[in-house]
């Protein structure tokens, strides 16, 4: 599950607060590897609903991208245990993580430790907010903090810019950060259009994930899926 990838892989972002069961159906005629759900907040209380449904009409693995500890359902495949790795606040990077530990165990599911690292999209995010947390800029920070992640045992790194971000991720970065570490990287934030995705496409990150985009127009997907 969620291993290196010798061609860039797709991802579609699902928002619970937003689902639209009609970009689930374009999924399956689309290269799309996986689902990640979630959302930095849940106003409907409704993860658990918008899972069954999915899966209903899908067979794509569908992975937990947890906003907080809340938001788990032993309906999915796996959840994503985020550390954001690019912040100081401790809530964080163990805090939320030692709340949710005895659901998550219960669960059963399949857990995949994650570095998470918000970087700058010229756009503050809901998790710049929610975390009180600044996103790293400099390359040489990038880099180091994620072979921090590899070293600190975490099975992938997530480089974030934000969702709706203004400014997607330099492509130089992505190469960097895939030279120094040996584990998956995915890529998300401000993927908005197909020559933002050809960018990123160069520097070969394992995965790509769109969520914003889709939600707006979830045709895009068809747009993208020559790509991949």
């Amino acid at each position: 599950m969620l291993s290196k990838q010798q061609h860039t892989k797709l991802i579609v972002l699902i928002d619970p607060d937003k689902y639209n069961p009609a970009l689930v159906e374009l999924a399956n005629t689309c290269k799309v590897s996986y689902i990640f759900v979630g959302g930095s907040v849940l106003k409907k209380n409704n993860l658990d609903k918008t899972i069954q449904s999915i899966q209903s009409i899908t067979n794509i693995p569908v992975i937990i991208f947890p906003g907080d500890e809340t938001q788990i359902s032993k309906r999915a495949d796996g959840i994503l245990i985020l550390s954001l790795l690019s912040g100081k606040n401790l809530e964080y990077l163990i805090g939320k993580h030692i709340k949710a530990a005895h659901h998550i165990k219960k669960s059963g599911l399949k857990t995949i430790p994650t570095g998470y690292i918000l970087i700058d999209g010229a756009k503050q995010s809901t998790t710049q907010k929610i975390t009180k947390t600044k996103p790293l800029s400099l390359k040489k920070e990038i880099v180091t903090t994620a072979i921090a992640g590899e070293l600190l045992g975490k099975q992938l790194i997530y480089l974030e810019a934000g969702s709706g971000a203004k400014k997607t991720l330099n492509s130089s970065i992505v190469k960097d950060v895939k030279k120094n570490v040996s584990i998956p990287v995915i890529v998300g934030g401000g993927i908005d259009s197909v020559a933002k995705v050809k960018e990123l496409l160069k520097a070969k990150a394992d995965y790509l994930v769109i969520g914003n985009a889709l939600e707006r127009n979830y045709l895009f997907l068809k747009e993208l899926n020559h790509l991949f």
